[in-house]
């Protein structure tokens, strides 16, 4: 199937200025929001601590659900709706045995709303040595996947397309987790899983262009470099768009139907594979053009 036919003409180079200076806000406005909320907002996966998501028959506002745990020490807690408005999701520090913890708190909010029948749905508890051992492992797994894609792609292409790759992952996942922040999201396991796929999805976008500019530097050798860049883009073009609307349509319909936990890792997706079909096009081709004429530059003074 071929959505866009391969002889269009589109001059991608010519606006990757404008992309940068697009690029350069998203992640601007993502680094202000990350400093504004003192860094990512980790969920219990990573900080530890003791998460109970209870069910109320009834909806309950949650400031009252607030003053009615006020005699309970539950230490620096957060209280918010979770689905609907009937679902209370508690996170707190508190480092009881889970189930007496638990117990407590459906306790009082029974004494509290002895109307409401409250229901516990969930309940999970994380050390804080063990949030602080899986952030670590977190980072580390996505740092190692970036430089086995570097050598990689070296090996495969050249160092130039390694280059461009991995400065458009390291944007990608940049962006999202900004997004993250902005929309004051939780960075939990699940969310870290979604980064690498992003990865994954974002750096086969990557190589497929890579293929083709290859293919045409040894098919067009009298062509300008410029040249044979945007026309590898163009012939792309079509299998891009296609994987990418395809991909979106798939967790678009995840994000309006899933549950919660599902909402957040689609909505992780969406932002990625829409900044991750960006990026291979007005984020690694650029960055190879770039190197490359700095290449050339470095020839001509030789």
């Amino acid at each position: 199937m071929e959505l866009i036919k391969q002889d269009i003409n589109i001059d991608f180079l010519s606006k990757r200025k404008a992309a940068a200076y697009f690029s350069i806000f998203l992640i601007a406005v993502g680094l202000i929001s990350l400093i504004a909320h003192g860094g990512p907002n980790f969920g219990l996966d990573f900080t530890g601590g003791t998460q109970v998501q209870l069910n109320f028959e009834k909806p309950e506002s949650v400031g009252n659900i607030r003053d009615a745990l006020g005699t309970i020490n539950l230490g620096t807690s957060e209280i918010k709706t979770f689905g609907n408005a009937n679902e209370i999701l508690i996170t707190t520090e508190q480092k009881e045995e889970t189930t007496n913890f638990s117990e407590n708190i459906t306790t009082v909010l029974s004494q509290y709303f002895p109307d409401n029948t409250i229901i516990i749905d969930r309940i999970e508890n994380v050390g804080a040595r063990i949030g602080e051992e899986l952030r670590n492992k977190a980072v580390f797994s996505i740092g190692l996947a970036l430089l086995f894609l570097i050598i990689y792609i070296s090996w495969r292409f050249e160092f130039k397309f390694a280059i461009g790759a991995i400065i458009a992952l390291m944007h990608d996942v940049f962006i999202t987790v900004g997004f993250f922040s902005i929309f004051n999201k939780e960075i939990t396991l699940p969310i870290v899983a979604a980064l690498l796929t992003i990865v994954g999805y974002s750096l086969n976008d990557t190589i497929v262009v890579s293929d083709r500019i290859r293919e045409n530097l040894k098919l067009l050798r009298r062509e300008a470099y410029h040249i044979i860049i945007n026309r590898s883009l163009n012939q792309t073009l079509s299998r891009t768009i296609i994987t990418s609307l395809t991909t979106l349509i798939v967790v678009i319909i995840l994000y309006i139907s899933g549950s919660e936990i599902i909402k957040d890792f689609a909505f992780a997706l969406i932002i990625g594979v829409t900044i991750g079909t960006y990026s291979s096009v007005f984020v690694a081709t650029p960055i190879v053009v770039a190197y490359n004429d700095w290449q050339e530059r470095k020839k001509r003074k030789r």
